[in-house]
């Protein structure tokens, strides 16, 4: 039987995971309703089959999966509007919202509903999240199940839910991490002579070469760094001179205070 899946809170994460799992066949746009409050930003997706309604708890009766996307302070209205139609026997609640633990999402919905957390980052609106995901409770199956939901839109690790602070520093924040960094290099091209526009290619271009690399060599960046750096050459002047102002210690240090920060935030959205 194929499953039904509502996600409530159509926004883009929610709307990029809808085109992802069309895109792949794991799903067929008319067995995936897409809520929003107004639904007048939905008529593209209505148009190419997805069915919309601004009416939560009708989504959730009609679904077997429900996706929570909506923002964090609207999280609690939400529940309490669809808390009575939840049955524990039949859905899967998968949580997307920032900071919202497994365990304050069952204390509105019953302690025998299986909940999983899952955060992509915006690179899922290309198809190349890096999304974590984690549960306390959830079935080996509907793990498995959200796991190849999230692969339709990138790649996904399965980690314990007290990491996911730590994940949100590293793939979250990380996405403007390696883009400051990109934006650096392009500069630097810039210096050396390069109109801006051809330095951000070339940045860009040699940024995903080197993510390329690793994800299909399966190597270590060390060893591709052997690779490129030769006795007395240019490539390990620049690194060293890198390395000399703190280039790797600054970045570390940047994903410790995210870290830090994040995990603040969540204490305070509760």
């Amino acid at each position: 039987m194929t499953k039904k899946i509502a996600i409530i809170g159509s926004g883009n994460i929610g709307l990029s995971l809808a085109k992802g799992l069309v895109k792949a066949n794991f799903a067929q746009a008319a067995d995936i309703t897409l809520t929003r409050r107004n639904i007048d930003h939905l008529k593209s997706y209505a148009e190419a089959g997805f069915k919309v309604s601004n009416n939560n708890k009708q989504a959730v009766v009609d679904a077997d999966v429900v996706i929570l996307a909506v923002l964090p302070q609207q999280l609690n209205t939400v529940l309490d509007e669809i808390q009575s139609s939840i049955a524990p026997a039949k859905h899967l609640v998968i949580s997307v919202i920032s900071g919202v633990s497994c365990a304050a999402v069952k204390e509105k919905l019953g302690a025998d509903v299986e909940v999983i957390r899952v955060m992509p980052n915006t690179a899922i609106a290309i198809g190349q999240s890096m999304t974590c995901m984690a549960s306390d409770n959830a079935s080996v199956e509907n793990i498995a199940n959200v796991t190849r939901m999230f692969e339709t839109v990138g790649s996904v690790v399965k980690i314990n839910e007290d990491l996911m602070t730590s994940a949100t520093a590293l793939c979250a924040c990380g996405i403007a991490f390696f883009l400051r960094a990109i934006r650096a290099a392009s500069q630097g091209g810039v210096e050396i002579g390069f109109h801006a526009d051809e330095a951000l290619k070339m940045a860009v271009q040699t940024a995903k070469g080197a993510a390329d690399l690793l994800l299909l060599h399966g190597t270590h960046p060390e060893s591709e760094i052997d690779k490129v750096t030769s006795p007395k050459g240019c490539t390990i002047a620049g690194l060293n001179e890198m390395e000399h102002n703190g280039f790797s210690s600054s970045l570390i240090k940047g994903i410790k205070l995210s870290a830090l920060k994040a995990g603040n935030l969540y204490t305070k959205e509760g």
